[in-house]
């Protein structure tokens, strides 16, 4: 469709040479993605020692039975609970089993495709706004630092409308507070020693978190006790309203607030990355951008995107599951696992750690044409369902992929329709992974009204 441009876009170093205890941990903590061996995008499995037996899985077929098959024998590793239990709890992204499976049907309802098209204004509102801080920049401007600004309006709106004293830029800070300091790896972890002893890195985050679930347990508790709002209902009123059908059973305050916090922070951070590498990837390819642009402004005029304007961009669409499949935010996954299994013909024991790099599945020389090239054409036929895992597969599936889908191409159209976006020279961003893949340094590009 388009003529691919000479050179890749922006990429990771994969590992090729045997890291070791120290420099596993060490590079884990600098840029999770640099562990993964190069060899990885060319194998269906690679297995070694360090610490624990592990296993990095890139085969299809395996994935499935990770993801859908044997899901229960796979529950997400001890590190990533270690990581995410003291920010949201036991909620619907860490629980297992059926503590987890009945948490799962409590928040479907919330986010089945009426809801989602129902907040569609909200996201057309933040579009609007990023025009408008765009629209007024001098100079080169950091669209990672826009993305999250219109993402976080988005999912603060969604999540507490009408919600004057929600202090946005309090629970942001703490977000970011919270990745910097306590979502790197370990060396503990690395060594698989047990989660009861304490991480130090991880022991200075309290008073963050603490204020964060402050604020979120002030507005449930404002919510639950206020008369009846006006408007379509927010992801707080589905969530307090929220069932079990089978059992009747409703989230209790602290299950509520932490399934809030999961939402405000997946819910922003992932589509803010996606828009962002997906406005680097538009810079990146000229041509690719001005098709774009064409078929944004054919469909919108001089509009913002709207929820019904989805059908008429299919190119956008591509593009964001382009900068989805190049730059995952959840690059790299892991479980424990907890029965004798085989793998690719590999045995695999109770308690492997069986990683899941998303990175290198997508960029896997077995499964994609020019695997680190930008061909938004590749999605014009649909690829294998377990080759391309932005939001996971199975019954575990992320809960808000439409929602992140609709928001992303609703933001990205409607600035692709009155913009130009230029690359600087010497300012690419490099894909850094510690809880998700961020542009190290931003994504700085010049930015022109059409």
């Amino acid at each position: 469709m388009f003529d691919l441009p000479a050179a890749d876009p922006a990429k990771v170093p994969l590992a090729t040479r045997p890291l070791g205890l120290w420099g596993t941990a060490m590079t884990a903590r600098r840029n999770v993605l640099e562990l993964i061996p190069a060899i990885a995008t060319r194998q269906p499995i690679v297995s070694g020692k360090t610490g624990l037996r592990w296993h990095m899985v890139m085969d299809p077929e395996s994935l499935r039975r990770i993801l859908k098959e044997k899901v229960e024998d796979y529950p997400k590793s001890t590190t990533t609970k270690l990581i995410l239990n003291p920010a949201i709890g036991d909620s619907l992204f860490v629980a297992e089993g059926a503590h987890w499976r009945w948490q799962r049907r409590a928040a479907a309802p919330a986010f089945a495709q009426r809801h989602v098209e129902a907040l569609g204004p909200v996201m057309t509102a933040a579009a609007e706004a990023s025009c408008r801080r765009l629209e007024g920049a001098t100079g080169p401007v950091d669209l990672f630092e826009e993305t999250v600004a219109a993402t976080f309006e988005v999912i603060s709106d969604v999540t507490f409308s009408g919600q004057g004293g929600f202090d946005r830029d309090a629970v942001h800070h703490a977000i970011d507070a919270y990745i910097a300091q306590t979502a790197r790896i370990s060396l503990m972890d690395v060594m698989g020693l047990p989660g009861w002893l304490p991480r130090p890195g991880r022991l200075f985050a309290g008073l963050g978190l603490k204020r964060m679930k402050g604020i979120a347990d002030q507005a449930i508790a404002e919510r639950a006790g206020a008369a009846e709002k006006d408007g379509p209902p927010d992801l707080l009123d589905l969530l307090l309203d929220a069932q079990d059908p089978e059992t009747g059973r409703a989230m209790n305050r602290d299950e509520l607030r932490d399934n809030l916090l999961t939402f405000i922070v997946a819910g922003h951070e992932t589509t803010a990355l996606t828009l962002a590498w997906a406005l680097y990837l538009c810079a990146f390819d000229p041509a690719v951008q001005e098709a774009a642009h064409d078929e944004a402004a054919r469909a919108l005029g001089d509009r913002a995107a709207t929820a019904a304007d989805l059908g008429a961009l299919p190119l956008t669409m591509r593009i964001v599951n382009e900068a989805l499949r190049l730059y995952p935010p959840a690059a790299f996954l892991s479980r424990t696992a907890q029965a004798p299994d085989r793998l690719c013909g590999r045995e695999v024991l109770p308690g492997d750690t069986v990683m899941l790099p998303i990175y290198a599945l997508h960029r896997h020389h077995l499964l994609w044409d020019r695997p680190d090239a930008f061909d938004p054409g590749r999605f014009l036929t649909a690829p294998d369902r377990y080759a391309f895992l932005p939001f996971g597969a199975g019954p575990r599936i992320c809960i808000g992929a439409s929602f992140a889908l609709q928001e992303a191409v609703i933001i990205l159209a409607t600035l692709l329709a009155r913009f130009r976006f230029e690359r600087i020279a010497g300012r690419d961003p490099q894909p850094r992974m510690i809880l998700t893949l961020r542009p190290q340094g931003g994504v700085w590009l010049k930015v022109r009204r059409r």
